[in-house]
Protein backbone atom coordinates (compact mmCIF):
# COMPACT_ATOMS: atom_id res chain seq x y z
CA UNK A 1 0.00 0.00 0.00
CA UNK A 2 1.38 3.27 -0.68
CA UNK A 3 2.70 5.50 1.98
CA UNK A 4 0.63 8.39 3.17
CA UNK A 5 2.12 12.07 4.11
CA UNK A 6 1.85 11.86 8.10
CA UNK A 7 1.82 14.83 10.62
CA UNK A 8 3.53 13.68 14.39
CA UNK A 9 2.52 15.43 16.77
CA UNK A 10 3.09 14.89 20.48
CA UNK A 11 0.04 16.05 22.90
CA UNK A 12 0.14 17.14 26.29
CA UNK A 13 0.63 14.12 28.36
CA UNK A 14 -2.25 13.41 30.84
CA UNK A 15 -0.47 14.21 34.28
CA UNK A 16 -0.02 18.04 32.85
CA UNK A 17 -3.79 18.10 31.51
CA UNK A 18 -4.89 16.68 35.19
CA UNK A 19 -2.69 20.00 37.05
CA UNK A 20 -4.59 22.63 34.10
CA UNK A 21 -8.84 21.03 34.52
CA UNK A 22 -10.40 22.13 37.48
CA UNK A 23 -10.48 19.96 40.43
CA UNK A 24 -14.30 19.03 39.71
CA UNK A 25 -13.94 18.00 36.13
CA UNK A 26 -13.06 14.49 37.53
CA UNK A 27 -16.19 13.91 38.45
CA UNK A 28 -18.11 15.38 35.75
CA UNK A 29 -21.67 14.00 34.86
CA UNK A 30 -21.99 13.30 31.44
CA UNK A 31 -23.52 16.01 29.42
CA UNK A 32 -25.61 15.94 25.83
CA UNK A 33 -23.94 15.94 22.89
CA UNK A 34 -25.98 18.01 19.84
CA UNK A 35 -24.80 19.96 16.99
CA UNK A 36 -21.80 19.15 14.82
CA UNK A 37 -20.91 17.32 11.60
CA UNK A 38 -18.19 13.99 10.94
CA UNK A 39 -16.00 14.10 7.46
CA UNK A 40 -14.95 11.16 6.79
CA UNK A 41 -14.26 10.02 3.06
CA UNK A 42 -14.69 6.14 3.43
CA UNK A 43 -11.72 4.79 1.34
CA UNK A 44 -10.46 7.02 -1.20
CA UNK A 45 -9.17 4.99 -3.76
CA UNK A 46 -11.94 3.23 -3.21
CA UNK A 47 -13.80 6.06 -4.31
CA UNK A 48 -11.78 6.06 -7.31
CA UNK A 49 -12.10 2.33 -8.00
CA UNK A 50 -15.55 2.83 -8.11
CA UNK A 51 -15.87 5.72 -10.22
CA UNK A 52 -12.92 4.60 -12.63
CA UNK A 53 -12.90 2.55 -15.71
CA UNK A 54 -13.25 -0.57 -14.10
CA UNK A 55 -15.68 -0.26 -11.87
CA UNK A 56 -17.66 2.38 -14.11
CA UNK A 57 -19.86 3.41 -11.27
CA UNK A 58 -20.76 6.47 -9.08
CA UNK A 59 -21.75 7.16 -5.48
CA UNK A 60 -24.86 8.72 -4.54
CA UNK A 61 -25.48 10.52 -1.14
CA UNK A 62 -28.71 10.15 1.66
CA UNK A 63 -30.19 11.64 4.45
CA UNK A 64 -28.75 15.20 4.33
CA UNK A 65 -25.21 13.77 3.62
CA UNK A 66 -23.10 16.41 1.91
CA UNK A 67 -19.57 16.72 0.20
CA UNK A 68 -16.58 18.25 1.59
CA UNK A 69 -13.32 19.20 -0.41
CA UNK A 70 -14.11 16.85 -3.36
CA UNK A 71 -13.64 13.45 -1.88
CA UNK A 72 -15.16 13.76 1.91
CA UNK A 73 -18.18 13.00 2.98
CA UNK A 74 -19.73 15.16 5.35
CA UNK A 75 -22.28 13.40 8.57
CA UNK A 76 -24.55 16.25 9.93
CA UNK A 77 -26.52 16.53 13.37
CA UNK A 78 -24.60 14.87 15.92
CA UNK A 79 -26.23 13.24 18.99
CA UNK A 80 -24.81 11.84 22.02
CA UNK A 81 -22.79 12.23 25.51
CA UNK A 82 -19.66 13.08 26.51
CA UNK A 83 -18.35 12.58 30.31
CA UNK A 84 -15.73 14.80 30.73
CA UNK A 85 -14.62 13.44 33.96
CA UNK A 86 -13.87 10.07 32.22
CA UNK A 87 -13.53 10.92 28.31
CA UNK A 88 -16.18 8.74 27.75
CA UNK A 89 -17.87 9.99 24.31
CA UNK A 90 -20.44 8.87 21.99
CA UNK A 91 -22.07 10.59 18.95
CA UNK A 92 -24.24 9.58 16.09
CA UNK A 93 -24.75 11.30 13.12
CA UNK A 94 -27.19 11.75 10.18
CA UNK A 95 -26.81 10.99 6.35
CA UNK A 96 -25.21 7.74 4.05
CA UNK A 97 -23.55 7.34 1.32
CA UNK A 98 -24.44 4.51 -1.77
CA UNK A 99 -21.83 2.99 -3.99
CA UNK A 100 -22.78 1.71 -7.52
CA UNK A 101 -20.33 0.05 -9.58
CA UNK A 102 -19.98 -3.03 -12.40
CA UNK A 103 -23.15 -2.28 -14.40
CA UNK A 104 -25.31 -5.71 -15.11
CA UNK A 105 -28.19 -4.32 -16.87
CA UNK A 106 -31.62 -3.23 -16.32
CA UNK A 107 -30.12 -0.89 -13.42
CA UNK A 108 -28.86 -3.48 -11.40
CA UNK A 109 -25.27 -3.43 -10.10
CA UNK A 110 -22.76 -5.84 -8.77
CA UNK A 111 -21.23 -3.67 -6.36
CA UNK A 112 -23.66 -2.25 -4.19
CA UNK A 113 -22.92 -0.43 -0.96
CA UNK A 114 -24.45 1.96 1.65
CA UNK A 115 -22.78 3.20 4.08
CA UNK A 116 -24.71 5.07 6.77
CA UNK A 117 -25.44 6.78 10.41
CA UNK A 118 -21.84 6.77 11.53
CA UNK A 119 -21.63 6.87 15.24
CA UNK A 120 -17.87 7.26 16.97
CA UNK A 121 -17.24 5.80 20.36
CA UNK A 122 -14.40 6.47 22.68
CA UNK A 123 -13.90 4.85 26.10
CA UNK A 124 -10.59 5.50 27.70
CA UNK A 125 -7.64 4.74 24.89
CA UNK A 126 -10.12 2.76 22.67
CA UNK A 127 -11.98 4.14 20.02
CA UNK A 128 -14.50 2.92 17.49
CA UNK A 129 -16.73 3.74 14.18
CA UNK A 130 -19.48 2.04 13.97
CA UNK A 131 -21.95 2.25 10.93
CA UNK A 132 -25.27 0.89 9.78
CA UNK A 133 -24.35 -0.71 6.07
CA UNK A 134 -26.15 -2.45 3.28
CA UNK A 135 -24.12 -4.48 0.99
CA UNK A 136 -24.58 -7.10 -1.38
CA UNK A 137 -22.31 -10.19 -1.95
CA UNK A 138 -19.32 -10.46 -4.46
CA UNK A 139 -20.01 -14.10 -5.29
CA UNK A 140 -23.23 -14.80 -4.31
CA UNK A 141 -25.27 -11.09 -5.04
CA UNK A 142 -27.17 -11.70 -1.56
CA UNK A 143 -27.90 -8.89 0.26
CA UNK A 144 -27.30 -8.11 3.75
CA UNK A 145 -28.36 -5.22 6.20
CA UNK A 146 -26.08 -4.38 9.44
CA UNK A 147 -26.96 -2.39 12.15
CA UNK A 148 -24.25 -0.31 13.75
CA UNK A 149 -21.42 -2.35 12.71
CA UNK A 150 -18.26 -1.90 14.90
CA UNK A 151 -16.59 -0.79 11.12
CA UNK A 152 -13.14 0.72 11.79
CA UNK A 153 -10.76 1.01 15.32
CA UNK A 154 -9.78 4.46 16.06
CA UNK A 155 -6.32 5.01 16.85
CA UNK A 156 -6.44 8.22 19.34
CA UNK A 157 -2.10 8.45 19.57
CA UNK A 158 -2.93 8.87 23.74
CA UNK A 159 -4.85 11.66 23.28
CA UNK A 160 -6.81 11.81 27.13
CA UNK A 161 -10.45 13.07 26.08
CA UNK A 162 -11.00 14.27 29.89
CA UNK A 163 -12.06 18.09 29.34
CA UNK A 164 -14.54 20.26 30.45
CA UNK A 165 -15.18 22.73 27.65
CA UNK A 166 -18.27 23.31 25.28
CA UNK A 167 -16.98 21.75 22.02
CA UNK A 168 -15.05 18.43 21.00
CA UNK A 169 -12.96 18.13 18.06
CA UNK A 170 -11.17 15.45 16.61
CA UNK A 171 -9.06 15.96 13.60
CA UNK A 172 -7.71 13.41 10.74
CA UNK A 173 -7.81 10.25 13.23
CA UNK A 174 -6.41 7.46 11.74
CA UNK A 175 -9.31 4.30 10.86
CA UNK A 176 -8.48 0.73 10.29
CA UNK A 177 -11.04 -1.95 9.02
CA UNK A 178 -12.03 -4.30 11.32
CA UNK A 179 -12.91 -8.21 10.81
CA UNK A 180 -16.58 -7.18 11.29
CA UNK A 181 -15.97 -4.04 8.91
CA UNK A 182 -14.40 -6.45 6.19
CA UNK A 183 -17.54 -8.83 6.27
CA UNK A 184 -20.22 -5.81 6.17
CA UNK A 185 -17.89 -4.01 3.25
CA UNK A 186 -18.49 -7.52 1.12
CA UNK A 187 -15.03 -9.02 0.85
CA UNK A 188 -13.76 -5.70 -0.84
CA UNK A 189 -11.06 -5.56 1.75
CA UNK A 190 -9.23 -7.29 4.38
CA UNK A 191 -9.72 -6.51 8.23
CA UNK A 192 -6.31 -4.32 9.02
CA UNK A 193 -7.04 -2.08 5.56
CA UNK A 194 -6.05 1.56 6.41
CA UNK A 195 -9.37 3.57 5.79
CA UNK A 196 -9.92 7.32 4.77
CA UNK A 197 -9.19 9.21 8.61
CA UNK A 198 -12.50 10.38 10.63
CA UNK A 199 -12.52 14.38 11.65
CA UNK A 200 -14.76 15.17 13.68
CA UNK A 201 -16.74 18.61 15.57
CA UNK A 202 -19.58 18.65 18.48
CA UNK A 203 -21.51 20.97 20.58
CA UNK A 204 -21.66 19.90 24.49
CA UNK A 205 -24.30 21.43 26.59
CA UNK A 206 -23.42 22.80 30.24
CA UNK A 207 -24.53 20.41 32.42
CA UNK A 208 -27.37 21.01 34.16
CA UNK A 209 -27.58 22.41 37.78
CA UNK A 210 -29.11 19.99 40.14
CA UNK A 211 -31.54 21.15 42.07
CA UNK A 212 -30.87 21.16 45.99
CA UNK A 213 -32.43 18.02 47.72
CA UNK A 214 -35.00 18.86 50.48
CA UNK A 215 -35.27 16.67 53.58
CA UNK A 216 -37.19 13.55 53.20
CA UNK A 217 -39.34 14.31 55.57
CA UNK A 218 -40.37 17.51 53.93
CA UNK A 219 -40.76 16.08 50.28
CA UNK A 220 -43.47 13.72 52.60
CA UNK A 221 -45.25 16.08 53.82
CA UNK A 222 -45.72 18.29 50.74
CA UNK A 223 -48.67 17.42 48.92
CA UNK A 224 -48.31 16.22 45.24
CA UNK A 225 -49.97 18.25 42.72
CA UNK A 226 -51.44 16.37 39.61
CA UNK A 227 -49.99 17.64 36.45
CA UNK A 228 -51.86 19.25 33.89
CA UNK A 229 -51.69 18.30 30.32
CA UNK A 230 -51.44 21.26 27.89
CA UNK A 231 -54.33 20.20 25.37
CA UNK A 232 -52.88 20.17 21.89
CA UNK A 233 -54.14 22.47 19.70
CA UNK A 234 -56.62 21.37 16.41
CA UNK A 235 -55.84 21.91 12.99
CA UNK A 236 -57.77 25.24 11.79
CA UNK A 237 -61.11 24.71 10.23
CA UNK A 238 -60.29 26.14 6.81
CA UNK A 239 -56.35 24.38 6.58
CA UNK A 240 -54.40 27.41 7.27
CA UNK A 241 -50.45 26.41 7.27
CA UNK A 242 -49.26 27.75 11.26
CA UNK A 243 -45.31 28.00 9.82
CA UNK A 244 -43.38 25.56 7.37
CA UNK A 245 -40.22 25.32 5.43
CA UNK A 246 -38.70 23.94 2.40
CA UNK A 247 -35.14 22.47 2.24
CA UNK A 248 -34.09 21.93 -1.29
CA UNK A 249 -29.74 22.18 -2.45
CA UNK A 250 -31.06 22.78 -6.30
CA UNK A 251 -28.26 20.31 -7.62
CA UNK A 252 -24.99 19.24 -5.56
CA UNK A 253 -22.84 19.38 -8.68
CA UNK A 254 -24.29 23.10 -9.49
CA UNK A 255 -23.31 24.27 -6.24
CA UNK A 256 -19.52 22.63 -6.87
CA UNK A 257 -19.58 24.00 -10.24
CA UNK A 258 -19.88 27.86 -8.79
CA UNK A 259 -17.53 27.57 -6.13
CA UNK A 260 -15.24 25.58 -8.39
CA UNK A 261 -11.94 26.84 -10.29
CA UNK A 262 -14.04 27.16 -13.54
CA UNK A 263 -17.16 29.43 -12.42
CA UNK A 264 -14.43 30.49 -9.15
CA UNK A 265 -18.20 31.88 -7.73
CA UNK A 266 -20.23 32.14 -4.53
CA UNK A 267 -23.85 32.16 -3.29
CA UNK A 268 -25.49 34.51 -1.40
CA UNK A 269 -28.79 34.38 0.92
CA UNK A 270 -31.06 36.96 1.33
CA UNK A 271 -34.47 37.73 2.80
CA UNK A 272 -34.27 34.81 5.58
CA UNK A 273 -32.93 31.44 4.00
CA UNK A 274 -30.75 29.62 5.72
CA UNK A 275 -27.68 27.34 4.63
CA UNK A 276 -27.44 24.06 5.40
CA UNK A 277 -24.16 23.30 3.88
CA UNK A 278 -25.63 20.55 1.39
CA UNK A 279 -29.20 22.30 1.17
CA UNK A 280 -30.57 25.79 1.61
CA UNK A 281 -33.82 25.85 3.73
CA UNK A 282 -36.63 28.02 2.64
CA UNK A 283 -38.70 29.47 5.96
CA UNK A 284 -42.07 31.12 6.21
CA UNK A 285 -44.28 28.86 5.11
CA UNK A 286 -47.98 30.06 4.81
CA UNK A 287 -50.98 28.50 2.72
CA UNK A 288 -53.58 25.89 3.09
CA UNK A 289 -53.41 21.96 3.56
CA UNK A 290 -56.80 19.24 2.59
CA UNK A 291 -56.72 16.02 2.52
CA UNK A 292 -53.23 15.90 0.89
CA UNK A 293 -53.34 18.66 -1.25
CA UNK A 294 -50.96 21.30 -0.15
CA UNK A 295 -50.45 25.01 -1.66
CA UNK A 296 -48.02 26.91 0.24
CA UNK A 297 -45.19 30.24 -0.09
CA UNK A 298 -42.06 30.45 1.88
CA UNK A 299 -39.65 33.27 2.62
CA UNK A 300 -35.73 33.54 1.41
CA UNK A 301 -33.63 33.55 -1.69
CA UNK A 302 -30.70 32.12 -3.05
CA UNK A 303 -27.95 34.12 -5.52
CA UNK A 304 -25.86 32.24 -7.30
CA UNK A 305 -22.65 34.09 -8.97
CA UNK A 306 -19.28 33.87 -11.00
CA UNK A 307 -17.40 33.75 -13.94
CA UNK A 308 -18.48 33.48 -17.53
CA UNK A 309 -21.87 34.89 -16.94
CA UNK A 310 -23.04 33.17 -13.99
CA UNK A 311 -25.95 35.21 -12.27
CA UNK A 312 -28.96 32.90 -11.16
CA UNK A 313 -31.49 33.99 -8.45
CA UNK A 314 -33.93 31.94 -6.99
CA UNK A 315 -36.96 33.68 -4.61
CA UNK A 316 -40.79 33.69 -4.14
CA UNK A 317 -40.15 29.70 -3.33
CA UNK A 318 -43.00 28.28 -3.86
CA UNK A 319 -45.33 24.34 -3.41
CA UNK A 320 -47.85 23.25 -4.62
CA UNK A 321 -49.09 19.41 -4.11
CA UNK A 322 -52.18 17.78 -5.74
CA UNK A 323 -53.01 13.97 -6.56
CA UNK A 324 -49.98 12.99 -4.85
CA UNK A 325 -47.50 14.91 -7.62
CA UNK A 326 -45.54 17.99 -5.83
CA UNK A 327 -44.13 21.19 -8.26
CA UNK A 328 -41.70 23.72 -6.73
CA UNK A 329 -41.63 27.16 -8.35
CA UNK A 330 -39.87 29.98 -7.68
CA UNK A 331 -39.06 33.64 -8.89
CA UNK A 332 -36.31 33.46 -11.70
CA UNK A 333 -33.55 36.04 -12.41
CA UNK A 334 -31.00 35.25 -14.47
CA UNK A 335 -29.86 36.30 -18.16
CA UNK A 336 -31.92 33.77 -19.80
CA UNK A 337 -34.92 34.19 -18.17
CA UNK A 338 -36.94 36.81 -15.74
CA UNK A 339 -40.18 35.45 -15.03
CA UNK A 340 -42.06 34.52 -11.43
CA UNK A 341 -43.50 31.38 -10.44
CA UNK A 342 -41.37 29.76 -12.58
CA UNK A 343 -42.13 25.63 -12.31
CA UNK A 344 -39.06 24.33 -11.26
CA UNK A 345 -38.62 20.70 -10.65
CA UNK A 346 -41.53 18.41 -10.28
CA UNK A 347 -41.66 15.45 -7.32
CA UNK A 348 -43.09 12.76 -6.02
CA UNK A 349 -45.61 13.35 -3.00
CA UNK A 350 -47.83 10.77 -2.46
CA UNK A 351 -50.54 11.36 0.00
CA UNK A 352 -48.76 13.11 2.68
CA UNK A 353 -50.98 12.80 5.97
CA UNK A 354 -50.71 15.21 9.43
CA UNK A 355 -48.78 13.61 12.30
CA UNK A 356 -48.89 15.34 15.61
CA UNK A 357 -50.12 18.71 13.38
CA UNK A 358 -47.17 18.20 11.13
CA UNK A 359 -47.11 17.40 7.11
CA UNK A 360 -43.56 16.05 6.21
CA UNK A 361 -42.47 15.16 3.02
CA UNK A 362 -38.54 13.97 3.30
CA UNK A 363 -36.37 13.64 0.52
CA UNK A 364 -38.82 13.74 -2.84
CA UNK A 365 -36.61 12.62 -5.93
CA UNK A 366 -36.94 15.97 -7.86
CA UNK A 367 -36.37 16.20 -12.09
CA UNK A 368 -35.87 19.66 -13.62
CA UNK A 369 -38.98 21.14 -15.80
CA UNK A 370 -38.49 22.44 -19.36
CA UNK A 371 -39.10 26.11 -17.49
CA UNK A 372 -36.52 24.55 -14.87
CA UNK A 373 -34.08 24.25 -17.48
CA UNK A 374 -34.49 27.29 -19.22
CA UNK A 375 -33.83 29.27 -16.00
CA UNK A 376 -30.58 27.07 -15.71
CA UNK A 377 -29.99 28.49 -19.49
CA UNK A 378 -29.60 25.26 -20.95
CA UNK A 379 -26.92 23.67 -19.13
CA UNK A 380 -29.00 20.87 -18.24
CA UNK A 381 -31.95 18.99 -20.02
CA UNK A 382 -35.76 18.42 -18.85
CA UNK A 383 -35.90 15.42 -16.80
CA UNK A 384 -32.37 15.86 -15.19
CA UNK A 385 -32.14 14.60 -11.82
CA UNK A 386 -32.36 17.69 -8.92
CA UNK A 387 -31.58 17.27 -5.20
CA UNK A 388 -34.59 15.69 -3.56
CA UNK A 389 -37.49 18.03 -1.90
CA UNK A 390 -38.16 17.81 1.49
CA UNK A 391 -40.83 19.94 2.68
CA UNK A 392 -42.88 20.02 6.44
CA UNK A 393 -45.33 22.46 7.71
CA UNK A 394 -47.46 22.81 10.93
CA UNK A 395 -50.77 22.91 10.92
CA UNK A 396 -50.81 24.16 14.74
CA UNK A 397 -49.00 26.51 16.63
CA UNK A 398 -47.35 24.18 18.70
CA UNK A 399 -46.10 21.49 16.32
CA UNK A 400 -42.54 21.87 15.71
CA UNK A 401 -40.61 21.81 12.33
CA UNK A 402 -37.82 19.92 11.75
CA UNK A 403 -34.35 21.29 12.62
CA UNK A 404 -32.49 22.00 10.21
CA UNK A 405 -29.29 19.71 9.44
CA UNK A 406 -26.24 20.55 10.79
CA UNK A 407 -23.38 20.62 8.13
CA UNK A 408 -21.67 23.41 8.33
CA UNK A 409 -22.27 27.06 6.64
CA UNK A 410 -19.26 27.86 3.97
CA UNK A 411 -19.51 26.63 0.31
CA UNK A 412 -16.58 24.08 -0.72
CA UNK A 413 -14.85 24.48 -3.44
CA UNK A 414 -14.85 21.37 -6.37
CA UNK A 415 -11.91 18.93 -6.50
CA UNK A 416 -12.81 18.12 -10.24
CA UNK A 417 -15.10 20.92 -11.34
CA UNK A 418 -14.23 19.50 -15.24
CA UNK A 419 -17.14 16.85 -14.92
CA UNK A 420 -19.77 19.98 -14.11
CA UNK A 421 -18.16 21.55 -16.96
CA UNK A 422 -18.91 19.43 -18.77
CA UNK A 423 -22.22 18.88 -18.42
CA UNK A 424 -22.47 22.60 -19.30
CA UNK A 425 -21.07 21.65 -22.74
CA UNK A 426 -23.10 18.80 -23.29
CA UNK A 427 -25.96 18.40 -20.78
CA UNK A 428 -26.13 14.63 -19.71
CA UNK A 429 -28.41 11.94 -20.67
CA UNK A 430 -28.84 10.14 -17.91
CA UNK A 431 -30.30 10.87 -14.68
CA UNK A 432 -28.16 8.16 -12.55
CA UNK A 433 -25.91 9.81 -9.34
CA UNK A 434 -23.23 11.59 -10.46
CA UNK A 435 -19.55 10.03 -10.23
CA UNK A 436 -18.18 11.38 -7.22
CA UNK A 437 -14.50 12.87 -7.43
CA UNK A 438 -10.80 10.79 -7.09
CA UNK A 439 -8.12 10.80 -4.55
CA UNK A 440 -5.69 12.97 -6.44
CA UNK A 441 -2.17 12.92 -4.50
CA UNK A 442 -0.60 13.25 -1.46
CA UNK A 443 -2.92 12.35 1.91
CA UNK A 444 -1.81 14.74 4.69
CA UNK A 445 -2.63 12.74 7.79
CA UNK A 446 -3.02 15.88 10.54
CA UNK A 447 -2.67 15.65 14.50
CA UNK A 448 -5.89 14.80 16.67
CA UNK A 449 -6.95 17.42 18.50
CA UNK A 450 -9.26 17.83 21.42
CA UNK A 451 -10.60 21.11 22.00
CA UNK A 452 -11.90 21.95 25.64
CA UNK A 453 -12.76 25.31 25.78
CA UNK A 454 -9.71 27.27 27.30
CA UNK A 455 -8.36 24.48 29.13
CA UNK A 456 -5.56 22.98 26.68
CA UNK A 457 -2.92 25.67 27.20
CA UNK A 458 0.06 23.82 26.54
CA UNK A 459 0.90 23.15 22.72
CA UNK A 460 2.84 20.17 21.36
CA UNK A 461 6.29 19.82 19.60
CA UNK A 462 5.49 19.19 15.50
CA UNK A 463 7.48 16.79 13.84
CA UNK A 464 7.77 15.10 9.96
CA UNK A 465 7.29 12.29 8.35
CA UNK A 466 7.23 12.46 4.12
CA UNK A 467 7.23 9.93 2.13
CA UNK A 468 5.99 10.83 -1.48
CA UNK A 469 2.73 8.40 -2.55
CA UNK A 470 3.01 6.92 -5.44
CA UNK A 471 -0.21 6.56 -7.57
CA UNK A 472 -1.81 3.20 -8.87
CA UNK A 473 -4.34 2.52 -11.95
CA UNK A 474 -7.58 1.09 -10.97
CA UNK A 475 -7.50 -2.48 -10.51
CA UNK A 476 -9.71 -5.33 -11.37
CA UNK A 477 -10.18 -5.04 -7.64
CA UNK A 478 -10.49 -2.02 -5.17
CA UNK A 479 -8.08 -3.48 -2.90
CA UNK A 480 -5.32 -3.79 -5.61
CA UNK A 481 -5.15 -0.10 -5.14
CA UNK A 482 -4.92 -0.03 -1.46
Amino acid sequence: MPARLRALVTVVCAALLGVLLPAAAAHAESRTVQGGRLDWGVKSSFQSYVTGPVAQGSYSLTGGAATVGGSTFRFHSAAGSYDGGTGAFRASFSGGVRFLGHPTGGGAHQLDLTVSRPTVSISGATGTLFVDVVSKAKGTGAVTTSRQVPFASLSLGGIDMRGGGSTVALAQVPATLTAEGARSFAGYYTAGTALDPVSLSVDVRAAARQQERQPEKERKEQPSAAPTPSPKRQPSADGAIEDGAVDWGVRRTFREYVTGDIADGRWALTAGAQDGGALFRFPGGEGTYEDGDLTAAFEGAVRFTGAHGLDLRLGGVRARVEDGRGTLYADVDSPRLKAENVPLVTFTAGNPKPADGLVRITEAPAKLTARGAEAFGGMYRAGTAMDPVSLAVALTADAKLPALPDLGSGPTASASPQREQARQEAPEASTRPVAGAADDGDFPVLPVTLTAGAVLLAAAALAALAVRRRRTRPAASPSDQG
